[in-house]
């Protein structure tokens, strides 16, 4: 009896630590369908048929603390990543029609301190997930790379999910496609102009004994090292289609 109950624990146990889709499968199939090479989400549509984005959520949302805490890092990165993303489209769709994320909530209360994040059995808010787990637990600069704000200023959003097996690889990608945005980031002669993301985490840019100008030297065309650096002017209004 001891036996049997100690293979069905066994089992029951297997089947909880497999019951997430770190494929992210879902998610995936949302972001090929409304979103383009260039980033641009069709958020009309999306609100129409917002099932699949949903059900994702849904999935997200079961997750528990322990069974995360038993993932490898690169499967909490992509899985936090993309709830990130996943969450903001929700956002906007459910404040759709709008012209910015900024226009989203009050002047007490901005959009990305909406309690609309369904994480471990708590609902929480977007800056929890970026500044208390992300930026928080990873050592992980690209991830500024990989997280988007639903404005024309972010890196573009990628039209596919993270996975754990990707994400390095992917998060490369989305530095040097967004470093290669010249309205955003460029070298001009002897200066480095760099988007505000660049200044308003510098610090994670900087940790590992790196400037700024060093940090991007191997995502942007051209050699950025040695350059003075200005930031230029961010682009808050929708990534729509």
């Amino acid at each position: 009896m001891k036996t049997l109950l100690t293979l069905s624990l066994l089992l029951l146990f297997s089947a909880t630590a497999q019951a997430f889709d770190h494929s992210h499968g879902i998610l995936n199939a949302v972001l090929k369908t409304y979103v383009n090479k260039e980033g641009m989400v069709n958020y009309k549509s999306l609100r129409g048929n917002r099932a699949g984005l949903d059900s994702y959520l849904e999935a997200t949302a079961a997750v528990s603390k322990s069974e995360y805490d038993g993932w490898s890092e690169k499967q909490k990165l992509a899985f936090l990543i993309n709830i990130y993303n996943a969450e903001t489209l929700q956002l906007i769709i459910d404040n759709y029609p709008t012209t910015s994320i900024k226009k989203i909530g009050s002047i007490l209360r901005g959009p990305w301190d909406q309690k609309v994040v369904e994480l471990f059995g708590e609902t929480t808010t977007l800056n929890h997930v970026e500044h208390e787990i992300l930026r928080k637990d990873f050592s992980e600069p690209r991830i500024h790379f990989a997280i988007v704000c639903a404005a024309m200023g972010c890196p573009p959003l990628r039209a596919e999910a993270f996975t754990p097996d990707q994400v390095d690889t992917q998060m490369n990608e989305q530095a040097k496609i967004f470093m290669a945005q010249s309205e955003k980031n460029r070298i001009e002669g002897d200066t480095l102009y760099l988007s505000q993301i660049f200044k308003w985490f510098a610090g994670d840019f900087i940790k590992p004994g790196l400037s700024i100008d060093q940090y991007v030297d191997p995502f942007i065309e051209g050699t950025s090292s040695g350059k003075s650096v200005k930031y230029t002017d961010y682009d808050w209004s929708l990534n729509q289609q």
